[in-house]
């Protein structure tokens, strides 16, 4: 049986203008592989209503499991809860639960809970709400999109909030040879292995240093034996 699969969407001006560097796909798709859930595609997006709202429903419709990352701050362009309330007709605004966490919190750190902050509580009707043990103000599940913040220390405590609630597969293994030839070399017999073994993934990751050239080949798969067959068989076939 297949393992279920996922995307994610990073949403932003900030990360498509290169003024922040992502590292939440690179902390996602490790967790993903460690549930047996495959990553398939990541797109990114502006902080632009229409381009969220279609990306959500596109992604909703051909994944298992979709995973946004950003715009649900307390300032004008975190606007991803809307967005994804558009997404499926799903009527907004502050939610008692999610204005209780707030409350809390800000009454234990002496902040004001202003209209801004309180922006964060604005939750879909029928989402289930993601824990932040980092700063109180929650994601939430809505069908099969989970929305979380795009400060990686808060994503990657939601991230471990929603994980265990999913169904995952088999892990994704993973060996590596590394092979001082050219890829032109390879690629005639990588492309034979791949074909006889179809239910593993071959890369070929090319590297020159300090005068040295060759590739990285990575086999990757969920069943041990054949990952492990199809390295010995490459192993072999250059001599290693």
């Amino acid at each position: 049986m297949p393992n279920p699969t996922a995307a994610m969407l990073v949403i932003g001006d900030e990360i498509l203008s290169g003024r922040t560097r992502d590292a939440n796909m690179h902390h996602l798709a490790g967790q993903l592989t460690e549930r047996g859930i495959d990553l398939k595609e990541v797109r990114v997006v502006s902080d632009d209503e229409s381009a969220i709202v279609a990306a959500v429903r596109a992604l909703s419709d051909s994944y298992d499991h979709v995973f946004t990352s950003g715009g649900i701050g307390p300032t004008h362009d975190d606007i991803t809860a809307d967005c994804v309330a558009k997404a499926f007709d799903t009527a907004i605004d502050v939610r008692e639960d999610a204005r209780a966490l707030l409350v809390k919190h800000y009454d234990r750190s002496g902040i004001e809970l202003n209209a801004a902050r309180l922006r964060m509580a604005r939750i879909p009707e029928r989402a289930h709400l993601i824990d932040n043990p980092v700063s109180a103000a929650p994601g939430f599940s809505l069908r099969n999109v989970h929305v979380m913040a795009g400060v990686p220390a808060i994503f990657q405590a939601m991230v471990a909030s929603v994980l265990p609630t999913l169904t995952g597969g088999a892990p994704l293994i993973s060996e590596t040879l590394r092979i001082e030839r050219g890829e032109g070399d390879i690629a005639g017999p990588l492309g034979a292995l791949a074909t006889t073994y179809p239910d593993l993934s071959f890369g070929s990751y090319p590297f020159q240093k300090d005068g040295v050239f060759g590739a990285n080949v990575v086999i990757r798969g969920t069943d041990a034996g054949l990952v492990a067959a199809a390295l010995r068989a490459l192993s072999a076939e250059f001599g290693m």
